[in-house]
């Protein structure tokens, strides 16, 4: 057999799955070469038989016209991609939130070992975090279809299905935009009226509202980081509701929160030591740290969950409109 043939075969290999399979496809593509360059002009040898390769085509087109009808992963699968890595990865958020505010690392052998992170390593991690979720969901979701076998998965119903998903018409519509308007009304009222305060005081934040024995509730440095985050969070509501009347687009939605859990780890990441610029008792820090800590976790959970049910409505669309184009 001509080392030209065997090295044409082995290429077309590296493009099929399945040892059983991919032999029985390299054997029906080695006869019909053979025969072509049989049957051909001119005497049988390996000049005929590169003719035959030539006219056969490149090696991936010609494992494409094999697996093109065996997707990777089964149609009646793909929804179980989104679904399941946003469950994943709800629970990889959920314990790096953990991690961040207690400062330590554990392990849930031999499942998790989840590091001590900082609110930056945290940042950097979850994207990783997410690919690798995604790469093992759909890792077993293809060894299912390759199996062949009628493997019935859950379908966890902790999201909005598509459709269930109906655009308001009517009374409901104006009702929904007028309270989209009271929101950013009162949201741009309250960012305003924190940012002259703190324009004037450098902090929103004091023990007492008389104006003139007024005294800052927390340290000078502390104090403004704090400040400025919560008055960018009234001020990323407001813009969303302003947003939301031109567009009811998910991916305002799915920004803001992403926005609103990175300010909420800005909070997490203030140091509990030297935060009161007043004296407070031991008794009543012991108990103030844990319940802010478990407060501001409570409140980027609530977040987070609204985030992946966005990304999971719009990661179905996208599918869905993909699926319906072919």
């Amino acid at each position: 057999m001509p080392d030209k043939l065997e090295t044409y075969l082995e290429e077309i290999s590296h493009f099929l799955s399945g040892r059983a399979e991919r032999e029985e496809i390299l054997a029906e593509i080695r006869s019909h070469i053979m025969e072509k360059a049989a049957e051909g002009p001119g005497e049988f040898g390996d000049a005929a038989i590169e003719r035959a390769i030539a006219a056969y085509g490149p090696a991936r087109r010609v494992a494409e016209r094999y697996i093109e009808d065996k997707p990777i992963i089964a149609p009646a699968y793909r929804r179980f991609l989104v679904r399941y890595t946003s469950i994943l990865f709800a629970l990889h958020a959920a314990m790096t939130a953990v991690a961040v505010a207690l400062k330590r690392d554990f392990v849930l052998f031999p499942f998790v070992y989840m590091p001590r992170l900082s609110v930056f390593d945290a940042l950097m991690y979850l994207p990783t975090a997410f690919l690798a979720d995604l790469g093992l969901v759909a890792l077993v979701l293809y060894f299912i279809t390759q199996s062949g076998k009628d493997v019935r998965l859950p379908w966890p119903k902790f999201g909005v299905d598509l459709d269930e998903v109906r655009p308001t018409r009517g009374a409901k519509f104006w009702a929904g935009r007028i309270a989209t308007a009271a929101g950013a009304v009162v949201n741009l009222a309250i960012a305003d009226f924190l940012l002259y305060i703190f324009a004037r005081r450098q902090t929103v934040f004091f023990v007492s509202f008389d104006w003139r024995t007024a005294k800052p509730l927390f340290a000078p440095g502390p104090g403004r980081i704090i400040s400025i985050a919560v008055i960018a969070m009234f001020g990323v509501s407001a813009l969303t509701f302003l947003v939301k009347l031109i567009t009811r687009s998910r991916w305002v939605d799915i920004v803001s929160n992403a926005i609103s859990l990175g300010l909420v780890g800005v909070l997490l990441a203030q140091p509990f030591e030297g935060l009161f610029a007043v004296p407070v008792t031991g008794r009543l820090l012991q108990w103030l740290k844990p319940t802010l800590t478990f407060t501001l976790l409570f409140i980027a959970l609530m977040i987070a969950i609204d985030l992946i049910k966005h990304v999971v409505v719009v990661s179905r669309r996208k599918m869905a409109a993909t699926a319906a184009g072919k």
